[in-house]
């Protein structure tokens, strides 16, 4: 459908000679954006006012006395600091969100990418398990992408987010590779989040004392910590919530 404040021609004329931006225009920019970000379809929409505090609890407390609450809070108040930084086109430590399966890392990740991209800069999304089989994929040749090219994108993105740098079975290949796109990130200042259920101390027994500290020396690490896994909670609340308007549904027939 063509625009019909445009016409197709992505400005609007106005008058003596002078043009602006059609918003269709912004919108299609914003749109490519998204897909080349590569972000989890659910995650698309996210944004710091969705992340909820009340899964972290203030009566549990990590080895540090630090309540699971706490340790969130910081986490998101440097997650917010460091999107902002991004945006203004400041240099920034990178970040590093550990903590068990289902404690908000990868949401409070994309919460920083959608505010990065809706601010017109560019993101990468990467779960680091799915890049690497990518890369394995490019040896049989059939590939529209090189393994050069997956490994350039991911060295060279304006801002990169490594998702579920995880306790995975890493081989001296993959542990290459791995090093490869932080050694030049670290080298080059550029802006990496990375979300791992692996304690930064922890990390060199999965990804190598090479890599673990180039990691360390870039990043700041933050931990999340719940009692429950936020995603099985907000499965039950979404069951109940279903269940409890199908109830009021019967009741109002009658």
């Amino acid at each position: 459908m063509v625009c019909p404040k445009c016409q197709g021609r992505g400005l609007i004329l106005k008058d003596d000679n002078w043009a602006e931006i059609c918003p269709c225009t912004r919108q299609e920019a914003l749109q490519k954006r998204f897909r080349t970000a590569r972000l989890p379809r659910e995650m698309e929409n996210v944004s710091f006012k969705d992340f909820s505090f009340e899964y972290y609890s203030r009566h549990h407390f990590d080895e540090n006395r630090r309540s699971y609450y706490d340790l969130a809070r910081a986490a998101f108040e440097a997650a917010r600091e460091f999107a902002a930084r991004v945006i203004a086109g400041k240099e920034t430590e990178g970040l590093y969100f550990t903590g068990p399966v289902g404690s908000g890392k990868t949401f409070l990740a994309c919460c920083i990418a959608n505010a990065v991209l809706r601010a017109g800069r560019e993101v990468l999304f990467v779960v680091v398990p799915d890049l690497l089989d990518e890369i394995r994929a490019t040896f049989d040749g059939d590939q529209e992408v090189s393994e050069q090219e997956l490994v350039e994108s991911a060295r060279r993105a304006p801002l990169l987010i490594l998702d579920d740098l995880g306790a995975h079975n890493y081989s001296e290949w993959t542990r290459n590779r791995l090093y490869s796109i932080i050694n030049y990130r670290a080298s080059q200042q550029l802006p990496t989040v990375i979300t791992s259920n692996i304690s930064l101390e922890d990390l060199d027994r999965y990804v190598g004392e090479r890599t673990r500290s180039r990691i360390f020396q870039m990043c700041r690490a933050y931990r999340l910590n719940v009692k429950d896994d936020i995603r099985y909670l907000k499965r039950i609340r979404h069951s109940l919530e279903k269940r409890e308007a199908s109830a009021g549904g019967k009741q109002g027939i009658f």
